[in-house]
């Protein structure tokens, strides 16, 4: 290398801007810094939710979400209030990535290697089963006992958000079991919403759907890459939903599980075409004539990125271009929509000792620590899997008690849950409440627990 070149290089690349980013060079390590931030900025909307509901501003605040937003006309037309868009066309994206990240978690990540999945696995099945059950056991008998599905959700964005607090002392395999146990957290969410929380069904509508979803797999087997087709057909499998009974969310879900995987072509054939093209790259360089103006080279350039895409598989780009969006816009703006409760300090100490916000509280908290630490020392014990490498006992228990954080599923689960406002508001007064006392203790907890490096 030439001295312009060594320079031009060090400056490149030992700029502050390029720097920053070599920390986002590592996929799994960009993944944790995107939830981790994203984590911190639901905080902060939740926050500012609270607080224009419980102030002079609540009824400017209540009369947007309730204004009627129509897309399309005549026939075509869809109306409905800013609050039901949010919640039903934003989130659809947010499980539509929900669903890239459980694909790839089973091809590829934590959950393709059986015997390393079990632990997360069974861990989450754990996390689900008791606050369900202590749930159900305090209101069972009432016409609140609908809302057992509320506890049973992580919210892995905060959770990560706590994680980044405490910086490099957490093990990164314990980081990777939470992200797991997360997932399949996720996945379990979106069954028991299918199953438990959908309205009469319109079979009409509902064929039109498994027609849309029909032509998924059918382009997937068929070898079509192009992610604006699985868009057309993925809106389409949501309207058939959204008018079928079925929560049109789940649309997402099916969506992201026909994105294909793949790569276009082989490792060995790519590596080949591209030293090819940086050969006619180098042959077209003209030190007298900036690359704007180099015809040839900037043809050799677009040939190299229809290369890599081709390469790179569609599911593992939509993932990374939706994963920003998903994080710092929808879940945002869902917590600004959600989060807004109206507390009453007079009433705040009966409403906490009501059937449905004990009933979260525990769940999350209580039932979350008791579930996944007791299923995870379960399988261990029975030989079924291991504890990962630097991680222990007291570590999974510490990470139990983060995963009480059940604020973005849980909030959700809830509005479908009840239809009574005041259930409504007990149930996000103890997801709140939960939630908070969750990442303090589970904070507090992993400091304990882990070294600080």
């Amino acid at each position: 290398m030439d001295t312009n070149t060594h320079s031009c290089a060090e400056k490149l690349f030992g700029s502050p801007l390029e720097k920053s980013f070599k920390q986002a060079l590592n996929p799994f390590e960009e993944f944790v810094h995107d939830e981790a931030s994203s984590g911190l900025v639901l905080m902060a909307c939740t926050i500012i939710a609270m607080l224009i509901a419980n102030s002079g501003l609540n009824t400017m605040y209540q009369d947007i979400l309730h204004t009627q937003v129509t897309v399309g006309g005549g026939p075509l037309s869809l109306s409905q209030s800013l609050h039901h868009w949010i919640n039903d066309g934003l989130m659809a994206l947010f499980f539509f990535t929900v669903g890239l990240e459980i694909k790839r978690e089973l091809l590829v990540g934590e959950l393709a290697n059986k015997r390393q999945a079990i632990l997360p696995i069974a861990a989450a099945i754990g996390g689900m089963l008791v606050p369900a059950l202590i749930y159900a056991a305090i209101n069972g008998g009432t016409d609140a006992i609908s809302g057992w599905g509320v506890p049973m959700a992580t919210d892995i964005a905060f959770a990560m958000g706590v994680l980044a607090l405490l910086g490099k002392r957490i093990p990164k395999a314990l980081i990777g079991f939470l992200l797991a146990l997360a997932i399949v957290d996720d996945l379990g969410a979106v069954l028991v919403i299918a199953a438990f929380y959908t309205e009469q069904i319109n079979f009409s509508a509902l064929l039109f759907a498994a027609v849309a979803f029909i032509l998924l797999i059918l382009s997937n087997l068929a070898g079509i890459r192009h992610p604006l087709f699985y868009g057309i057909l993925g809106i389409l499998l949501w309207l058939g939903f959204l008018k079928s009974g079925i929560h049109a969310t789940l649309a997402g879900v099916l969506t992201a599980l026909t994105v294909p995987a793949g790569s276009y072509c082989q490792g060995e054939l790519f590596a080949k075409r591209m030293r090819e093209l940086t050969d006619q790259f180098e042959g077209l360089q003209d030190n007298h004539l900036p690359i704007m103006k180099n015809i040839g080279q900037q043809k050799v350039l677009q040939s190299m990125e229809n290369f890599v895409h081709k390469m790179e598989s569609p599911l593992h780009r939509m993932e990374h271009n939706l994963h920003i969006w998903v994080s710092f816009l929808i879940i945002p703006i869902f917590a600004l929509a959600n989060a807004g409760i109206p507390i009453e300090i007079s009433t705040l100490a009966s409403t906490l000792i009501e059937p449905v916000t004990i009933g979260v509280i525990l769940g999350l908290t209580c039932g979350k620590l008791i579930g996944i630490f007791f299923f995870s020392w379960l399988v261990i014990k029975l030989g079924l899997s291991n504890l990962p490498k630097g991680v222990t006992m007291p570590q999974i228990a510490s990470v139990s008690l983060l995963a009480g954080i059940g604020f973005t599923m849980s909030i959700f689960i809830a509005g479908l849950a009840f239809t009574s406002d005041a259930h409504l508001l007990n149930a996000k007064i103890g997801i709140l409440t939960a939630s908070l006392s969750a990442g303090i203790l589970g904070y507090f907890a992993l400091r304990l627990t882990t070294n600080k490096i």
